[in-house]
């Protein structure tokens, strides 16, 4: 045990040392985009917030969420919606002190809403967002990365746009061009080369050479003083960064509820971003190490890491790709992974701090331009291919045109929208009607005599079965009417199942009073079947109709099954079709359909072998794989057929009545039992023996081939009524 857990610190280690070296050229590349739009030395104070928020989010987030070899750090998405906010308080002529203390507030924010989503348990609904808003949005954010490096590759004075840029070219400066490509093709083609030393080191160190080499054949280059084409000193490092800090803290009680409003929208498109960015790469972790994480929980963590990374005077971020799948490569097995990073982070600072100074603006603009490019979903191209995506792909095309010309607030709120249409346009694919059939195809599994199916099938068309399915809400009402609007003038019964319903909102429900109120005018009902108590939305369908009063009213019933409710309502079409009183007295052998038109002698014959049996409702006449051959005649009462699924739960197969007979497979084939025969009232039977049958058949063969011809006429009629049912069933 010992061995094995030296061996997964050093795994551990190493994997810490392998996703530092990636993520922490890129925590100082998003520092320094962040605090440039602030201008003097701020992009120095940006790389400095990048290294700090490294630290902080690598210490803590590991430690508190948990998720084995998941690495947090500074990430695209963060320095996408922070430098377009930092821009945008400067445009509007915020100082640039008050615009670094609400950049400190929105990175507060943020891991405060991200902690809420933990305690919320709201970790699953951000995670499965549909994709093509996830992709439309980090495509947004890839190109708006690469939108506004360019102008840093280029050379061009701070502050000027991607187009004024471009259109310049007087104010390009070709050594900033050079180091810039020289960056970006090393770092596009070094996992060709070796994947022993992550692509952004080579880049960056390549960057660095370039930038020297360079600087060889341009003295003035040889300085960080009022250079523009390098980070510059890290002025913020030891007491001024302490005392800077400190300053900011203080000035937190000046903000006011105006302050904290501007920021509440960012923070929340900040927070959405950084938990569905660490929750997909939890995602992809878990499938290659068959792992699972707890997404609230990782959430929780995240909080705490953004919070402490905000407090310092770092840059917010969440569980990155690229260094948690270098962390698995390097041979990392836990969570402590995670903290060696942050603590090696913190190492390189300290060690390396000065050197910082020199590294070239256009390097780290090279570095993110590849980073950015990688984020655009290439892949999502290939909607156009299919008339059934192609709305996916205009949802994509919709969020990456508002993040380039509006702003990526104005593009999650537009990715939200489009998540809500998306999902409405899936309801609105689908039918809400899974299957219609009349009383003259699907019957209950009572079993009815000859002279009743005839009644029963005369009558069908009074009834109709309609099986519901998916979600009945306000976008499929009309469509919910309109399939049950031609039944309301014709038939006297209409049978609601809704076992596959998945959900039920308020204007369903109004649209189903219209149809009870309806029905209940000319006297017919609304039967509703299979009421879901407990839906996955946990949502207590019975419950609600009740409460909405659905539910209630003479015209109205609710059932367990559909069987029942068509039993239910053969049996007050029986009613109504008898001309005698209901007769409710024992039948005796000669009144029953299996014996019907038999000589006195016969049936004496048969009398004396038979046996009488009483059962009180609930009691169990026989049970599966019991052993017996006996046949059941029932003289009054109910049994019901059923086959138990567990202790509690019983699959209703068939119901027999008054006259019928039940038991004939084991009485036919002598094997045991294959279903539970329950007395549903108080029953009373006539048995007959399958070695009492055969005794008589020894000198009557003639009775004896009447009574099998007679259970055979039966049993194929009960086929007959069972094919109708399943080619409704196919319909």
């Amino acid at each position: 045990m010992r061995m094995a857990t030296k061996s997964s610190t050093v795994g551990d280690a190493w994997g810490g040392l392998a996703a530092m070296l990636v993520a922490l050229p890129s925590a100082i590349a998003f520092g320094v985009t962040i605090y440039s739009p602030l201008g003097g030395s701020f992009a120095a104070y940006g790389a400095l917030a990048g290294i700090l928020g490294a630290t902080a989010l690598g210490l803590i987030a590991p430690a508190l969420g948990g998720t084995n070899r998941l690495i947090t750090a500074p990430c695209a998405p963060a320095a996408a919606v922070l430098s377009a906010q930092a821009a945008q308080l400067i445009a509007t002529g915020t100082p640039p002190a008050a615009a670094l203390l609400l950049l400190t507030v929105i990175g507060l924010v943020t891991g405060v809403m991200q902690l809420l989503f933990g305690v919320a348990r709201i970790g699953l609904l951000i995670k499965y967002m549909p994709f093509p808003v996830v992709s439309g949005y980090l495509s947004g954010v890839g190109l708006t990365i690469i939108a506004s490096q360019v102008p840093k590759l280029l050379g061009a004075p701070k502050g000027t746009a991607l187009w004024a840029s471009l259109g310049t070219p007087t104010v390009w400066q070709r050594e900033a061009i050079v180091v810039g490509v020289v960056t970006i093709t090393v770092t596009a083609l070094a996992e060709r080369v070796t994947k022993l030393v992550p692509a952004a080191i080579l880049g960056l160190a390549s960057g660095v050479a370039a930038y020297f080499a360079v600087a060889l054949f341009e003295p003035r280059l040889m300085t960080t003083v009022h250079n523009a084409l390098v980070i510059g000193p890290l002025g913020g490092a030891g007491d001024g960064f302490l005392a800077a800090l400190g300053t900011r803290w203080a000035s937190l009680g000046t903000l006011g509820v105006a302050d904290i409003i501007a920021v509440a929208v960012p923070a929340l498109t900040l927070s959405v971003l950084l938990s569905i960015d660490t929750l997909k790469t939890c995602v992809v972790l878990d499938t290659l190490t068959r792992s699972r994480h707890d997404s609230n929980r990782e959430l929780i963590g995240q909080g705490f890491g953004n919070l402490a990374s905000a407090a310092i005077g770092g840059i917010p971020g969440a569980g990155t790709m690229g260094a948690t799948l270098v962390n698995i490569s390097s041979g990392a097995s836990t969570r402590r992974s995670g903290l060696f990073e942050g603590g090696m982070s913190l190492v390189v600072f300290l060690a390396l701090g000065s050197l910082i100074a020199w590294v070239p603006v256009a390097a780290l603009a090279g570095i993110l331009i590849v980073v950015g490019t990688k984020m655009i979903d290439q892949h999502s191209l290939d909607y156009l291919r299919s008339r059934t995506t192609v709305l996916d792909f205009l949802v994509v095309v919709a969020v990456i045109i508002t993040a380039l010309t509006v702003s990526l607030i104005a593009a999650s709120g537009v990715g939200i929208t489009l998540a809500i249409l998306l999902f409405i346009r899936e309801q609105l694919g689908g039918r809400v009607v899974r299957r219609t059939a009349t009383g003259a195809q699907q019957f209950s599994k009572r079993v009815r005599l000859p002279a009743e199916r005839a009644i029963l099938a005369a009558k069908g068309e009074q009834t109709v079965v309609v099986e519901l399915q998916g979600s009945l809400f306000f976008g499929t009402a009309d469509q919910l009417y309109s399939a049950l609007e031609p039944h309301l003038a014709t038939r006297q019964y209409l049978v609601l199942d809704v076992r596959r319903v998945q959900s039920v909102d308020a204007t369903a429900v109004h649209v189903l009073q219209q149809v009870r109120d309806i029905l209940s005018e000319r006297g017919a009902m609304l039967l509703f079947s299979k009421l879901p108590r407990k839906l996955a939305t946990g949502q207590d369908v019975e419950r609600y109709l009740d409460e909405m009063k659905l539910t209630q009213g003479a015209a109205v019933r609710v059932f367990d099954e559909a069987e029942s409710a068509l039993e239910w309502i053969e049996d007050r079409m029986l009613a109504e079709a008898s001309t005698t009183p209901a007769d409710e007295r024992p039948l005796e052998l000669r009144e029953m359909d299996l014996f019907a038109g038999r000589h006195d002698d016969t049936l004496a014959d048969f009398a004396v072998r038979m046996q009488s049996r009483s059962y009180p409702a609930g009691a169990r006449i026989f049970g599966r794989g019991d052993p017996g051959q006996e046949l059941f005649l029932v003289r009054r009462g109910v049994v019901r057929i059923e086959i138990s699924i567990n202790e509690l739960e019983h699959h209703h197969v068939s119901t027999f009545g008054r006259g019928d007979f039940f038991g004939e497979m084991a009485f036919l084939d002598g094997g045991t039992r294959s279903a539970d025969a329950v007395a549903a009232s108080e029953t009373e039977l006539f048995i007959l023996p399958r070695a009492e049958f055969d005794a008589l058949a020894e000198g009557h063969k003639k009775t004896a081939i009447q009574l099998l011809a007679g259970v055979a006429r039966v049993l194929a009629l009960r086929l007959r009524d069972t094919n109708t049912e399943l080619r409704a069933l196919q319909a």
